[in-house]
């Protein structure tokens, strides 16, 4: 993707099986032409809030964070925390994909304004169907206020 369009799909993913998985379910239904795969929250945090290695991309915020739990250096739920904190970016859907199904994960991530909370199947099948449902109704069906 070139550095100078803009990002609609953050994908926050340490898992290249997962995240390859993901991004080829939202291209069957081509929702990944302006997609950004991140490897871990700490990277997340730096793209979102423009710091780091992405200090000069554009300022526009994505329409969908797609994020994933357990990562190393920062993990999601404090990377949702940063998120639903900052005024710019508190209005942009996060849906967490993860492999936890521990309630504590799910009553932290509502607690911290999590917009949808997915448990990744096992099954390669149910994966797609699941990250691909995600992505558009994300995308396409659901609504929200002009930034």
């Amino acid at each position: 993707m070139n550095q100078n369009e803009l990002v609609e799909i953050v994908l926050v993913e340490d898992n290249p099986s997962d995240a390859e998985l993901t991004i080829r379910a939202l291209k069957k239904n081509n929702l990944a032409n302006h997609l950004i795969w991140l490897k871990d929250g700490a990277e997340a945090l730096e793209f979102l809030f423009c710091t780091g290695l992405h200090a000069d991309r554009p300022q526009a915020q994505p329409k969908l964070i797609l994020l994933d739990l357990k990562m190393p250096k920062v993990d999601g739920i404090e990377v949702l925390r940063r998120v639903k904190e900052d005024e710019n970016l508190k209005s942009v859907p996060v849906v967490v994909m993860t492999s936890s199904n521990e309630d504590h994960d799910i009553v932290e991530s509502y607690k911290l304004g999590v917009n949808s909370y997915l448990v990744k199947p096992v099954e390669f099948e149910q994966f797609l169907e699941v990250a691909s449902n995600a992505g558009f109704y994300w995308l396409l069906i659901n609504r929200v206020p002009e930034r």
